[in-house]
């Protein structure tokens, strides 16, 4: 194994990082930034110089792009809209070998979005930033590094697109998260909606803080359109049908895995 220092900007890195490779898999990207460049300059340009390094130094290897379901709805943020810029380029490029997956909420060991939310479960709270009726898929990081797999050996893969989640039909609404983490740390999880106010004035506030102090904040008004989005549910029939993929960790198994680690 060897490891190659570099950035998505340094065009000779990239070239050594993927010449001769048979797959390539693309899970770089910026989920943090204050405005559209913010995240364009990693999720679309850098995707655009890991393109180019491909075509020149491994024309004939796979390339597995990490997107996000949020490119499904691009008009909503600043991320979502440069997660589907960065597929866009994927898409004309027809001479390449590629698939992009696109993830709902990843949430596992490591996990630095989703786990803050368990963790207040666990003490009895859910902190719901929208509508406690919306629905969400969910997936276990194990079983997205299968799916990775599978996708990268699949030839019924090329040139195509594919959601998964957790097996889950219909997904999950606020209501049923907590009453599964309430099973799980046996205890009463209550729902709190937080007030629209008070995250709008925090994702306010954070933007002019970024503009003094140049840090990249994560709840932005951008962000908060993308989180209140009533319908983030998906199923795994196109990827299962293209790679015989199927998950294997539901919300109940990936929860008890959590305690057992004590988040």
């Amino acid at each position: 194994m060897q490891l190659v220092e570099g950035d998505l900007h340094r065009p000779a890195a990239l070239r050594q990082l993927v010449s001769g490779c048979a797959g390539v898999i693309h899970a770089a990207g910026a989920v943090r930034g204050a405005s559209q460049a913010d995240f364009d300059r990693i999720n679309v340009a850098g995707t655009a110089n890991l393109l180019t390094a491909l075509s020149s130094q491994a024309p004939g290897a796979r390339l597995l792009m990490l997107s996000s379901l949020a490119a499904r709805e691009p008009q909503l943020s600043w991320y979502a809209a440069s997660k589907r810029g960065g597929e866009s380029l994927l898409e004309k490029a027809s001479q390449l070998d590629w698939v992009i997956l696109r993830p709902p909420a990843v949430y596992g060991p490591g996990d630095r979005e989703m786990l803050p939310v368990f963790q207040w479960m666990s003490r009895g709270i859910a902190l719901v930033p929208g509508d406690p009726a919306a629905r969400i898929s969910l997936i276990h990081v194990s079983d997205l590094v299968v799916a990775i797999g599978s996708c990268l050996r699949s030839k019924a893969c090329t040139h195509q697109t594919l959601a998964l989640c957790d097996g889950t039909p219909g997904g999950y609404d606020w209501r049923e998260m907590a009453a599964i983490a309430g099973a799980v740390w046996g205890r009463k999880v209550r729902l709190w909606q937080v007030p629209a106010w008070l995250l709008d004035s925090v994702a306010r506030i954070n933007i002019l803080g970024a503009r003094v102090t140049g840090a990249a904040p994560m709840l932005t008004p951008a962000k908060l359109r993308e989180l209140r989005h009533p319908d983030w549910v998906v199923d795994n029939a196109a990827i299962t049908a293209k790679t015989a993929w199927e998950p294997r960790t539901d919300l109940r198994l990936g929860l008890q895995q959590l305690r057992k680690a004590e988040l």
